[in-house]
């Protein structure tokens, strides 16, 4: 049975997707720039009464994926503050400003978050390198990444996901992502057959996850 990661950028969301049968939470903050880091405050919140597995955005800012001395220096500190918090997973993805992959930096924050797994963003899907780039993905370290397949969203990229879901054979999880919602989601699992797919579940302008799309995403998995 395949599974569903909500993404989630306040507590509420958290609370609707755990309530209503997401099996993972991706917790943010910044809704309107794809996702940064949540604070301590949201993240404690979250942590006290959600028991599903919770994995932590980190992302300093919005924008591109490449990142100053600093920047880097608050994403190490990021991770090593919410493992000792009891995180289950980060989500991360840092890009050479010519869209190759940054291994040197992504195999180092995979190893700062050992034992716990880590997921490759959608920094994915602004890569230059094609298939290399999930090659690069698997040699650091990486269990899952999220993609809509190089496109602007899943619908577009369904091709794409279906390559890389063969490509990947299991040593990876491809997770489409990107516009996904219980409208599409039976098209974009026929075609790919992947095994895990993210959401945000929002269906208003109030950025919180609703509970019946999530019901909707779960019932076709």
């Amino acid at each position: 049975m395949a599974q569903l990661e909500i993404a989630c950028f306040n507590a509420p969301s958290a609370f609707i997707a755990q309530e209503n049968g997401a099996d993972r939470i991706e917790l943010c903050d910044g809704f309107e720039v794809g996702g940064t880091t949540p604070s301590d405050a949201l993240f404690d919140e979250v942590r006290n009464q959600v028991t599903i597995p919770l994995y932590v955005m980190i992302r300093p800012r919005g924008g591109d994926f490449c990142y100053s001395d600093t920047e880097w220096e608050a994403m190490q500190s990021a991770i090593l503050n919410f493992k000792q918090k009891k995180a289950d997973g980060f989500v991360f993805g840092i890009l050479h400003p010519d869209g190759t992959i940054n291994t040197t930096q992504n195999k180092q924050l995979v190893a700062l978050a050992h034992p716990l797994p880590c997921t490759f963003h959608r920094a994915f899907d602004a890569a230059s390198e094609g298939a290399l780039a999930l090659e690069k993905l698997i040699d650091c370290g990486f269990t899952t990444v999220l993609t809509s397949g190089l496109a602007q969203n899943v619908t577009e990229g369904k091709d794409g996901l279906a390559q890389l879901v063969t490509q990947a054979n299991s040593r990876i999880t491809i997770m489409p992502g990107g516009g996904l919602r219980s409208t599409n989601l039976a098209e974009i699992q026929q075609h790919t057959q992947a095994v895990f797919y993210h959401s945000s579940a929002i269906t208003t302008a109030n950025e919180t996850a609703d509970a019946a799309e999530i019901q909707a995403l779960k019932a076709q998995l």
